[in-house]
Protein backbone atom coordinates (compact mmCIF):
# COMPACT_ATOMS: atom_id res chain seq x y z
CA UNK A 1 0.00 0.00 0.00
CA UNK A 2 1.40 3.39 -0.99
CA UNK A 3 1.65 6.30 1.42
CA UNK A 4 -0.83 9.09 0.65
CA UNK A 5 1.98 11.61 0.29
CA UNK A 6 3.52 9.76 -2.63
CA UNK A 7 0.27 8.71 -4.25
CA UNK A 8 -1.33 12.12 -3.78
CA UNK A 9 1.45 13.75 -5.76
CA UNK A 10 1.49 11.04 -8.44
CA UNK A 11 -2.24 11.51 -8.98
CA UNK A 12 -2.01 15.33 -8.92
CA UNK A 13 -4.26 15.64 -5.88
CA UNK A 14 -2.16 18.04 -3.78
CA UNK A 15 1.34 19.46 -3.47
CA UNK A 16 3.42 21.87 -1.41
CA UNK A 17 5.81 24.72 -2.09
CA UNK A 18 8.53 26.08 0.21
CA UNK A 19 7.35 29.62 -0.55
CA UNK A 20 3.99 28.78 1.01
CA UNK A 21 5.57 26.87 3.87
CA UNK A 22 5.75 23.52 5.60
CA UNK A 23 2.46 22.02 6.70
CA UNK A 24 0.52 24.21 4.24
CA UNK A 25 -0.39 22.01 1.25
CA UNK A 26 -2.41 23.32 -1.66
CA UNK A 27 -5.10 21.37 -3.50
CA UNK A 28 -4.80 20.67 -7.21
CA UNK A 29 -7.98 20.36 -9.33
CA UNK A 30 -8.34 16.61 -8.88
CA UNK A 31 -7.85 16.80 -5.11
CA UNK A 32 -10.13 19.80 -4.89
CA UNK A 33 -12.86 17.76 -6.62
CA UNK A 34 -12.54 15.02 -3.98
CA UNK A 35 -12.60 17.56 -1.17
CA UNK A 36 -15.60 19.43 -2.60
CA UNK A 37 -17.57 16.19 -2.99
CA UNK A 38 -16.81 15.33 0.64
CA UNK A 39 -17.83 18.80 1.84
CA UNK A 40 -21.10 18.66 -0.11
CA UNK A 41 -21.86 15.24 1.37
CA UNK A 42 -21.28 16.45 4.92
CA UNK A 43 -23.40 19.56 4.37
CA UNK A 44 -26.23 17.38 3.05
CA UNK A 45 -26.22 14.83 5.89
CA UNK A 46 -25.97 17.60 8.46
CA UNK A 47 -28.91 19.45 6.92
CA UNK A 48 -31.01 16.27 7.03
CA UNK A 49 -29.96 15.76 10.66
CA UNK A 50 -31.24 19.17 11.71
CA UNK A 51 -28.01 21.19 11.68
CA UNK A 52 -27.88 24.83 10.65
CA UNK A 53 -24.83 26.09 8.76
CA UNK A 54 -22.93 29.15 10.02
CA UNK A 55 -19.73 30.95 9.08
CA UNK A 56 -17.33 32.62 11.49
CA UNK A 57 -13.99 34.47 11.18
CA UNK A 58 -10.68 32.62 11.38
CA UNK A 59 -9.36 35.39 13.66
CA UNK A 60 -10.39 36.35 17.17
CA UNK A 61 -9.14 38.68 19.85
CA UNK A 62 -6.77 37.18 22.36
CA UNK A 63 -9.37 37.85 25.06
CA UNK A 64 -11.75 35.42 23.36
CA UNK A 65 -9.33 32.52 23.83
CA UNK A 66 -8.48 33.63 27.34
CA UNK A 67 -12.18 33.40 28.13
CA UNK A 68 -12.61 29.99 26.45
CA UNK A 69 -9.59 28.56 28.26
CA UNK A 70 -7.55 27.90 25.11
CA UNK A 71 -4.95 30.54 26.02
CA UNK A 72 -4.30 28.95 29.39
CA UNK A 73 -4.41 25.30 28.38
CA UNK A 74 -3.55 25.28 24.67
CA UNK A 75 -1.23 28.24 24.10
CA UNK A 76 1.78 26.18 23.00
CA UNK A 77 -0.21 24.87 20.02
CA UNK A 78 -1.41 28.33 18.91
CA UNK A 79 0.26 30.85 16.63
CA UNK A 80 1.44 33.97 18.46
CA UNK A 81 -0.90 36.98 18.60
CA UNK A 82 -0.75 39.69 15.97
CA UNK A 83 -0.95 43.27 17.19
CA UNK A 84 -3.25 45.54 15.19
CA UNK A 85 -3.12 49.32 15.09
CA UNK A 86 -1.95 52.27 13.09
CA UNK A 87 1.21 53.25 14.94
CA UNK A 88 4.71 51.76 14.73
CA UNK A 89 4.22 49.99 18.06
CA UNK A 90 0.80 48.65 17.13
CA UNK A 91 -1.43 51.13 18.95
CA UNK A 92 -3.71 53.51 17.05
CA UNK A 93 -1.53 56.44 18.18
CA UNK A 94 1.76 54.63 18.17
CA UNK A 95 1.23 53.29 21.69
CA UNK A 96 1.26 49.68 22.90
CA UNK A 97 -2.51 49.39 23.32
CA UNK A 98 -3.46 47.96 19.91
CA UNK A 99 -5.73 44.93 19.78
CA UNK A 100 -4.15 41.50 19.67
CA UNK A 101 -5.78 38.96 17.39
CA UNK A 102 -5.03 35.26 17.08
CA UNK A 103 -5.53 32.69 14.37
CA UNK A 104 -8.12 30.48 15.96
CA UNK A 105 -7.08 26.99 17.15
CA UNK A 106 -10.71 25.83 17.37
CA UNK A 107 -14.15 26.90 16.19
CA UNK A 108 -16.00 26.30 19.45
CA UNK A 109 -15.46 29.77 21.02
CA UNK A 110 -16.96 31.40 17.93
CA UNK A 111 -19.98 29.12 18.03
CA UNK A 112 -20.45 29.85 21.73
CA UNK A 113 -20.64 33.55 20.85
CA UNK A 114 -23.14 32.84 18.07
CA UNK A 115 -25.31 31.02 20.60
CA UNK A 116 -24.90 33.85 23.10
CA UNK A 117 -25.87 36.51 20.55
CA UNK A 118 -29.60 35.86 21.05
CA UNK A 119 -31.90 35.06 23.94
CA UNK A 120 -32.55 31.31 23.81
CA UNK A 121 -35.53 29.25 24.92
CA UNK A 122 -35.68 25.58 25.83
CA UNK A 123 -37.99 25.23 22.83
CA UNK A 124 -34.99 25.90 20.52
CA UNK A 125 -32.91 23.11 22.00
CA UNK A 126 -31.11 21.15 20.81
CA UNK A 127 -29.63 23.93 18.67
CA UNK A 128 -27.20 22.38 16.19
CA UNK A 129 -24.68 24.73 14.54
CA UNK A 130 -22.33 23.39 11.87
CA UNK A 131 -19.42 24.91 9.96
CA UNK A 132 -16.68 23.78 7.65
CA UNK A 133 -14.14 26.29 8.86
CA UNK A 134 -10.45 27.02 9.02
CA UNK A 135 -8.39 26.65 12.17
CA UNK A 136 -4.68 26.81 12.74
CA UNK A 137 -2.18 24.88 14.81
CA UNK A 138 1.47 25.82 15.34
CA UNK A 139 2.68 22.26 14.76
CA UNK A 140 6.40 21.63 15.05
CA UNK A 141 8.10 21.01 11.71
CA UNK A 142 9.23 17.55 12.76
CA UNK A 143 5.69 16.18 13.02
CA UNK A 144 4.32 17.66 9.79
CA UNK A 145 3.54 15.27 6.97
CA UNK A 146 1.39 15.31 3.83
CA UNK A 147 -2.24 15.97 4.66
CA UNK A 148 -2.35 14.24 8.04
CA UNK A 149 -0.42 16.82 10.12
CA UNK A 150 -0.80 20.35 8.80
CA UNK A 151 -0.84 23.87 10.17
CA UNK A 152 -3.95 25.12 8.35
CA UNK A 153 -6.94 22.83 8.86
CA UNK A 154 -10.40 22.87 7.29
CA UNK A 155 -12.51 21.18 9.94
CA UNK A 156 -15.97 19.68 9.60
CA UNK A 157 -17.08 20.95 12.99
CA UNK A 158 -20.39 21.34 14.78
CA UNK A 159 -21.64 22.22 18.23
CA UNK A 160 -24.93 21.14 19.69
CA UNK A 161 -26.32 23.27 22.51
CA UNK A 162 -28.75 21.17 24.49
CA UNK A 163 -30.19 20.36 27.89
CA UNK A 164 -28.49 17.86 30.16
CA UNK A 165 -31.24 15.33 29.40
CA UNK A 166 -30.55 15.61 25.65
CA UNK A 167 -26.78 15.10 25.76
CA UNK A 168 -26.61 11.30 25.49
CA UNK A 169 -29.08 11.21 22.59
CA UNK A 170 -27.18 13.93 20.73
CA UNK A 171 -23.87 12.11 21.22
CA UNK A 172 -25.48 8.88 20.00
CA UNK A 173 -26.90 10.65 16.94
CA UNK A 174 -23.42 12.00 16.16
CA UNK A 175 -21.93 8.50 16.37
CA UNK A 176 -24.56 7.26 13.95
CA UNK A 177 -23.66 10.03 11.49
CA UNK A 178 -20.02 8.97 11.76
CA UNK A 179 -20.87 5.35 10.98
CA UNK A 180 -23.07 6.40 8.06
CA UNK A 181 -20.29 8.57 6.63
CA UNK A 182 -17.67 5.84 6.96
CA UNK A 183 -19.93 3.40 5.10
CA UNK A 184 -20.38 5.94 2.30
CA UNK A 185 -16.63 6.60 2.08
CA UNK A 186 -15.68 2.93 2.24
CA UNK A 187 -13.67 3.43 5.45
CA UNK A 188 -13.44 1.32 8.58
CA UNK A 189 -12.73 2.56 12.07
CA UNK A 190 -9.72 0.85 13.63
CA UNK A 191 -11.23 1.34 17.09
CA UNK A 192 -13.25 3.69 19.28
CA UNK A 193 -11.44 5.40 22.13
CA UNK A 194 -12.92 7.08 25.19
CA UNK A 195 -10.31 9.77 25.81
CA UNK A 196 -9.99 10.80 29.46
CA UNK A 197 -7.79 13.31 31.28
CA UNK A 198 -4.37 12.35 32.55
CA UNK A 199 -1.90 13.81 35.00
CA UNK A 200 -0.52 17.29 34.46
CA UNK A 201 -1.87 20.80 34.33
CA UNK A 202 -3.29 20.95 30.81
CA UNK A 203 -6.82 19.96 31.89
CA UNK A 204 -9.56 21.97 33.54
CA UNK A 205 -9.56 21.18 37.26
CA UNK A 206 -13.11 20.05 38.00
CA UNK A 207 -13.43 16.33 38.88
CA UNK A 208 -17.22 16.51 38.98
CA UNK A 209 -17.34 17.91 35.45
CA UNK A 210 -15.17 15.09 34.12
CA UNK A 211 -17.23 12.37 35.84
CA UNK A 212 -20.54 13.70 34.53
CA UNK A 213 -19.27 14.19 30.97
CA UNK A 214 -17.56 10.78 30.89
CA UNK A 215 -20.69 9.01 32.09
CA UNK A 216 -22.75 10.62 29.33
CA UNK A 217 -20.29 9.51 26.66
CA UNK A 218 -20.23 5.98 28.07
CA UNK A 219 -24.02 5.94 27.86
CA UNK A 220 -23.89 6.97 24.18
CA UNK A 221 -21.25 4.32 23.39
CA UNK A 222 -23.35 1.63 25.07
CA UNK A 223 -26.44 2.70 23.11
CA UNK A 224 -24.44 2.64 19.86
CA UNK A 225 -23.28 -0.90 20.62
CA UNK A 226 -19.62 -0.22 19.83
CA UNK A 227 -16.70 -1.62 21.77
CA UNK A 228 -14.25 0.99 23.03
CA UNK A 229 -11.07 1.41 25.02
CA UNK A 230 -10.63 4.09 27.68
CA UNK A 231 -7.30 5.92 27.60
CA UNK A 232 -6.00 8.58 29.94
CA UNK A 233 -4.19 11.63 28.72
CA UNK A 234 -6.05 11.98 25.40
CA UNK A 235 -8.97 14.22 26.40
CA UNK A 236 -9.55 17.79 25.27
CA UNK A 237 -8.55 20.28 27.96
CA UNK A 238 -12.21 21.04 28.72
CA UNK A 239 -13.73 17.56 28.69
CA UNK A 240 -13.61 13.88 27.65
CA UNK A 241 -14.27 12.75 24.11
CA UNK A 242 -14.97 9.78 21.92
CA UNK A 243 -12.24 9.46 19.28
CA UNK A 244 -12.78 7.36 16.17
CA UNK A 245 -9.34 6.04 15.28
CA UNK A 246 -8.03 5.11 11.83
CA UNK A 247 -4.72 3.57 10.71
CA UNK A 248 -2.55 4.75 7.81
CA UNK A 249 -0.39 2.80 5.36
CA UNK A 250 2.53 2.76 7.80
CA UNK A 251 0.37 1.42 10.63
CA UNK A 252 0.23 4.76 12.43
CA UNK A 253 -2.98 5.49 14.29
CA UNK A 254 -4.70 8.87 14.30
CA UNK A 255 -8.04 10.39 15.20
CA UNK A 256 -10.44 11.17 12.37
CA UNK A 257 -13.84 11.82 13.99
CA UNK A 258 -14.75 12.98 17.49
CA UNK A 259 -17.68 13.48 19.84
CA UNK A 260 -17.07 15.58 22.96
CA UNK A 261 -19.15 16.70 25.93
CA UNK A 262 -18.33 20.14 27.34
CA UNK A 263 -19.69 21.68 30.55
CA UNK A 264 -16.71 24.06 30.81
CA UNK A 265 -17.17 26.54 27.96
CA UNK A 266 -20.91 27.12 28.51
CA UNK A 267 -19.98 28.22 32.03
CA UNK A 268 -17.06 30.37 30.89
CA UNK A 269 -19.21 32.16 28.32
CA UNK A 270 -22.24 32.45 30.59
CA UNK A 271 -24.48 30.62 28.13
CA UNK A 272 -28.11 30.25 29.15
CA UNK A 273 -31.59 29.39 27.99
CA UNK A 274 -35.00 30.15 29.47
CA UNK A 275 -36.55 26.94 30.76
CA UNK A 276 -40.23 25.96 31.01
CA UNK A 277 -40.18 27.32 34.58
CA UNK A 278 -39.22 30.78 33.30
CA UNK A 279 -35.81 30.52 34.95
CA UNK A 280 -32.38 30.70 33.33
CA UNK A 281 -30.51 27.42 32.86
CA UNK A 282 -27.12 26.55 31.43
CA UNK A 283 -26.91 24.39 28.28
CA UNK A 284 -24.36 21.68 27.62
CA UNK A 285 -22.15 21.84 24.52
CA UNK A 286 -21.66 18.67 22.46
CA UNK A 287 -18.76 19.08 20.04
CA UNK A 288 -18.73 16.68 17.11
CA UNK A 289 -16.92 16.19 13.82
CA UNK A 290 -18.29 13.57 11.43
CA UNK A 291 -15.33 13.29 9.05
CA UNK A 292 -12.73 15.33 10.94
CA UNK A 293 -10.60 17.68 8.88
CA UNK A 294 -10.81 17.68 5.09
CA UNK A 295 -7.05 17.13 4.99
CA UNK A 296 -6.93 14.04 7.19
CA UNK A 297 -10.11 12.57 5.70
CA UNK A 298 -8.74 12.80 2.14
CA UNK A 299 -5.37 11.38 3.26
CA UNK A 300 -7.19 8.36 4.67
CA UNK A 301 -9.30 8.00 1.53
CA UNK A 302 -6.19 8.06 -0.66
CA UNK A 303 -4.49 5.33 1.35
CA UNK A 304 -7.51 3.06 1.76
CA UNK A 305 -8.60 3.27 -1.88
CA UNK A 306 -5.15 3.84 -3.41
CA UNK A 307 -6.68 6.42 -5.74
CA UNK A 308 -9.62 4.23 -6.81
CA UNK A 309 -12.18 6.31 -4.93
CA UNK A 310 -15.87 5.43 -4.57
CA UNK A 311 -17.75 6.80 -7.61
CA UNK A 312 -19.16 9.83 -5.79
CA UNK A 313 -15.68 10.90 -4.65
CA UNK A 314 -13.69 10.16 -7.81
CA UNK A 315 -12.03 13.26 -9.33
CA UNK A 316 -13.11 12.08 -12.79
CA UNK A 317 -16.12 9.80 -12.71
CA UNK A 318 -16.55 9.00 -16.41
CA UNK A 319 -13.95 8.97 -19.18
CA UNK A 320 -15.38 8.79 -22.71
CA UNK A 321 -13.08 7.05 -25.19
CA UNK A 322 -13.83 7.28 -28.94
CA UNK A 323 -12.24 4.42 -30.85
CA UNK A 324 -11.21 6.72 -33.68
CA UNK A 325 -11.46 10.32 -34.81
CA UNK A 326 -14.68 9.44 -36.60
CA UNK A 327 -16.46 9.06 -33.21
CA UNK A 328 -14.87 12.14 -31.61
CA UNK A 329 -17.93 14.34 -32.15
CA UNK A 330 -20.27 11.75 -30.64
CA UNK A 331 -17.88 11.33 -27.71
CA UNK A 332 -17.84 15.09 -27.05
CA UNK A 333 -21.63 15.17 -27.08
CA UNK A 334 -21.69 12.25 -24.64
CA UNK A 335 -19.29 14.09 -22.31
CA UNK A 336 -21.61 17.10 -22.36
CA UNK A 337 -24.55 14.83 -21.53
CA UNK A 338 -22.60 13.40 -18.58
CA UNK A 339 -21.66 16.85 -17.29
CA UNK A 340 -25.27 17.95 -17.63
CA UNK A 341 -26.28 15.01 -15.44
CA UNK A 342 -23.89 16.17 -12.72
CA UNK A 343 -20.99 13.83 -13.50
CA UNK A 344 -17.35 14.83 -13.60
CA UNK A 345 -16.50 13.61 -17.08
CA UNK A 346 -13.85 14.16 -19.73
CA UNK A 347 -12.98 12.80 -23.19
CA UNK A 348 -9.85 10.81 -23.98
CA UNK A 349 -9.46 10.89 -27.75
CA UNK A 350 -7.05 9.15 -30.14
CA UNK A 351 -4.59 12.02 -29.80
CA UNK A 352 -3.71 10.52 -26.40
CA UNK A 353 -2.57 7.22 -27.91
CA UNK A 354 -3.97 3.81 -28.69
CA UNK A 355 -7.29 2.72 -27.18
CA UNK A 356 -5.47 0.27 -24.93
CA UNK A 357 -3.14 2.97 -23.65
CA UNK A 358 -6.07 5.30 -22.99
CA UNK A 359 -7.98 2.59 -21.14
CA UNK A 360 -4.96 1.97 -18.91
CA UNK A 361 -4.53 5.70 -18.27
CA UNK A 362 -8.19 5.91 -17.20
CA UNK A 363 -7.99 2.83 -14.95
CA UNK A 364 -8.91 4.72 -11.75
CA UNK A 365 -12.07 6.27 -13.19
CA UNK A 366 -15.15 4.34 -12.03
CA UNK A 367 -16.60 4.37 -15.56
CA UNK A 368 -14.99 4.17 -18.96
CA UNK A 369 -17.37 4.73 -21.86
CA UNK A 370 -16.06 3.31 -25.14
CA UNK A 371 -17.75 4.51 -28.30
CA UNK A 372 -17.04 2.92 -31.64
CA UNK A 373 -18.88 3.08 -34.98
CA UNK A 374 -21.75 0.88 -33.75
CA UNK A 375 -22.35 2.94 -30.59
CA UNK A 376 -22.13 6.23 -32.48
CA UNK A 377 -24.57 5.02 -35.14
CA UNK A 378 -27.02 3.60 -32.62
CA UNK A 379 -26.80 6.33 -29.97
CA UNK A 380 -25.42 3.84 -27.44
CA UNK A 381 -22.63 3.62 -24.87
CA UNK A 382 -20.48 0.60 -24.04
CA UNK A 383 -19.35 0.80 -20.42
CA UNK A 384 -16.28 -0.70 -18.79
CA UNK A 385 -16.42 -0.59 -15.01
CA UNK A 386 -13.24 -0.09 -13.01
CA UNK A 387 -13.51 -3.61 -11.56
CA UNK A 388 -13.44 -5.16 -15.05
CA UNK A 389 -17.16 -5.74 -15.55
CA UNK A 390 -18.69 -4.79 -18.89
CA UNK A 391 -22.46 -4.27 -18.75
CA UNK A 392 -24.35 -4.75 -21.98
CA UNK A 393 -24.38 -1.66 -24.23
CA UNK A 394 -27.13 0.77 -23.27
CA UNK A 395 -28.81 3.71 -24.94
CA UNK A 396 -26.65 6.72 -24.12
CA UNK A 397 -29.33 8.42 -22.03
CA UNK A 398 -29.85 5.28 -19.93
CA UNK A 399 -26.10 4.73 -19.45
CA UNK A 400 -25.65 8.32 -18.23
CA UNK A 401 -28.67 8.02 -15.94
CA UNK A 402 -27.32 4.78 -14.42
CA UNK A 403 -23.90 6.34 -13.77
CA UNK A 404 -25.48 9.47 -12.30
CA UNK A 405 -27.72 7.38 -10.04
CA UNK A 406 -24.75 5.37 -8.75
CA UNK A 407 -22.88 8.60 -7.96
CA UNK A 408 -25.91 10.23 -6.34
CA UNK A 409 -26.35 7.21 -4.04
CA UNK A 410 -23.01 8.09 -2.38
CA UNK A 411 -22.05 4.51 -1.80
CA UNK A 412 -18.82 2.60 -2.52
CA UNK A 413 -20.57 0.28 -5.01
CA UNK A 414 -19.77 0.88 -8.65
CA UNK A 415 -22.93 -0.37 -10.30
CA UNK A 416 -25.98 -0.84 -8.07
CA UNK A 417 -28.68 -2.97 -9.60
CA UNK A 418 -31.59 -0.92 -10.98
Amino acid sequence: MQDHRRLGRELDLFDTDPLIGAGLPYWLPAGAAVRQALEEYVADVERRAGYQRVYSPVLGKRELYELSGHWEHYRDDMFPPMRLGGGPDGGPDGGPDGEEVVLRPSLCPHHALIYRSRERSYRELPLRLAELGGMYRAELSGVLGGLTRVRAIQLNDAHVFCTLEQVADEALAALRLVREAYAAMGLDAARYRLSLPGPGGKYVRDPGLWRRAGALLEKALAAAGVAYEAEEGEAAFYGPKIDVQVVDAAGRESTLSTVQVDFHQPARFGLAYVGPDGGRHRPVMVHRSVVGSAERAVAQLIEVHQGAFPPWLAPVQAVVLPVSEAEAGYAEALVRRCVGAGLRAEPAGPERGTLGARVRAARLAPYQVVVGPREAAGGEAALRLRDGRRPAPLPAAEAVARMAAAVAARRPELWPEP
